[in-house]
């Protein structure tokens, strides 16, 4: 029973969520933060459930329109979703509950894009906005809201809601240090999607499925590669303006097996064979960063 559940919910693709976290809270520990541990907890669990809620629901529409087979019947692989959902709804209530309204509602956005990524009358699948939105969603929400939930009020924002109206204050070097920092898990988790829909274009098409690789064709190779370096590329900014610790540098050595990750597939674009390229420079690149940054944090 077990085994089928975290085959129906892809355990294994959960890297993309645990990895950020751990990013996240390395840099949190070398910043120097107190770290909430109540509220860091919740918000690792209700992430973490919601992830395997999203999968859920993503295997269980696309069951629908092609021959994939569930590894539940119909009606259990439902109630799964509806038990992981309801789990996931009530720790992020909860988490709001413990933080404020910014929590609130970048929690509500987070769960609609879940649903609605496969869910609904135009799915974020099934057009070319899943590399934006799987990146957006799991390179930068889940940074800022572990950060802001760990950092003191006014750290990023401030916001006065009152019954004529809301008024919102963005801080805008804390920002652009959160939108550098979110660069990394963006840029890699969207090439993951990236991967899986180059190699995946000729079987969606056939189910009027027109993602990215569709529309911008041999470009998405360049894009693919483009989006590695550009981590890398931000990793010497984030060190040189004393973001990042100087020991960071070190995940620089990264590139080697990365760069042949890549000629792997470009040399040839297969589900079964090269996709594990893009989730191997994934753990590549977060995990060396996460890795130098406790490094830096201990040292």
């Amino acid at each position: 029973m077990l085994t089928k559940f975290f085959e129906y919910t892809e355990i294994k693709t959960k890297i993309t969520s645990t990895f950020t976290f751990a990013y996240t809270l390395a840099f949190l520990l070398y910043q120097g933060h107190k770290v909430d541990w109540l509220r860091t907890i919740l918000f690792f669990s209700a992430m973490f459930l919601f992830d395997l809620t999203t999968t859920a629901i993503n295997n269980y529409i696309d069951s629908k329109d092609n021959a994939q087979v569930l590894s539940f019947n119909r009606r259990t692989a439902l109630v799964i979703i509806y038990i992981l959902f309801i789990l996931s709804t009530v720790l992020g209530l909860s988490l709001a509950f413990l933080s404020d309204l910014v929590i609130l509602a970048a929690g509500a956005v987070c769960f609609a894009c879940g649903v609605f990524y496969t869910y609904g009358p135009i799915p974020i699948s099934r057009q070319p906005l899943g590399e934006l939105f799987s990146g957006f969603f799991y390179g930068f929400m889940i940074p800022f809201i572990l950060l802001y939930i760990n950092t003191p009020a006014g750290t990023f924002l401030e916001y006065d809601l009152t019954i004529t109206g809301l008024s919102l204050h963005i801080l805008f070097i804390p920002f652009i240090v959160l939108l550098l920092f979110s660069i990394i898990p963006f840029a890699v988790t969207a090439n993951i999607m990236l991967a899986n829909n180059i190699c995946d274009l000729e079987k969606d098409i056939t189910v009027k499925r027109f993602t990215l690789p569709y529309y911008i064709g041999k470009s998405a190779i360049h894009l693919f590669t483009g989006l590695y370096f550009l981590t890398y590329a931000v990793n010497i900014v984030m060190v040189a303006t004393g973001i990042f610790p100087p020991v960071s540098l070190l995940a620089m050595f990264s590139v080697i097996p990365v760069w042949k990750n890549i000629k792997t597939f470009k040399g040839k674009q297969s589900k079964q064979e090269t996709f594990i390229c893009s989730i191997k420079n994934f753990i590549w690149i977060m995990g060396a960063n996460s890795v130098f940054l406790f490094l830096g944090y201990l040292l």
